[in-house]
């Protein structure tokens, strides 16, 4: 019989890790989870520590944003205490940027920034690729986010976008990468939502108070409760 071991990584969140593993880590090692929930949860803010988390540790990572530009994630990741400048300038973060075409913000050009849009689902996965190259030659390991589906969905149609998650899964998995991915609860139909939780590996739903773990690889169901707290998400 081969028994096949379970590399665990961490969330970067104070508890989930516990919660999940024992304090061994959150999320097996090249696997894709989502991250749901209503409107303003703490879901970016998940996503934010997972990133993190990532770059405190020597691992890339690769941000794609349908909601803010890099001056505001940079801003918002400051409001935790957490400063992403020493990685945008030694090109450990690579963000690329899916709104600043259609809101008209004049973006300074970086090595490791790429502008897309959410009009052109296509266009991000281009730039995917050509993130992902620079990525992997430096890295075995990386860590991305996709904050969020939800409005990729508000301008596409929504079976596209759900192939253009598994496009992402495909080559985060392919390329040694764990990833992120966020989604609003109620804004595709129930069809859509269902087919979005057959396709990630684990799934984790915010309520506000609670946080439930409905599907992890290695792990069963299991729920605690949070706070957002001016260090970010802690579990309790």
């Amino acid at each position: 019989m081969v028994i096949e071991l379970i590399v665990r990584i961490s969330s970067g969140i104070p508890g989930l890790d516990k919660l999940v593993g024992g304090g061994g880590g959150s999320f097996a090692e090249n696997t894709v989870t989502l991250v749901y929930g209503p409107p303003k949860v703490g879901k970016s803010v998940f996503s934010y520590q997972f990133a993190f988390e990532g770059l405190r540790n020597n691992e890339p990572c690769l941000y794609i944003s349908t909601d803010y530009g890099l001056k505001d994630i940079e801003r918002n990741i400051a409001n935790f205490g957490w400063n992403l400048d020493e990685y945008i300038e030694n090109e450990s973060f690579y963000f690329i940027d899916a709104i600043s075409t259609i809101a008209g913000v004049e973006v300074e050009s970086k090595p490791n920034y790429f502008l897309s849009s959410v009009h052109n689902p296509t266009d991000i996965m281009v730039k995917l690729g050509m993130a992902m190259r620079q990525i992997i030659s430096k890295s075995p390991r990386f860590r991305s986010v996709l904050d969020s589906l939800t409005t990729l969905m508000a301008f596409n149609d929504e079976v596209l976008i759900v192939r253009v998650l598994t496009v992402y899964i495909m080559r985060i998995k392919e390329s040694g990468g764990t990833a992120i991915v966020t989604y609003t609860e109620g804004s595709a139909s129930s069809k859509v939502e269902n087919m979005l939780k057959a396709i990630v590996d684990n799934i984790i739903h915010l309520d506000g108070e609670n946080l439930t773990i409905e599907a992890m690889i290695g792990g069963g169901k299991v729920k605690g409760q949070y706070d957002i707290t001016p260090k970010g998400i802690v579990v309790d």
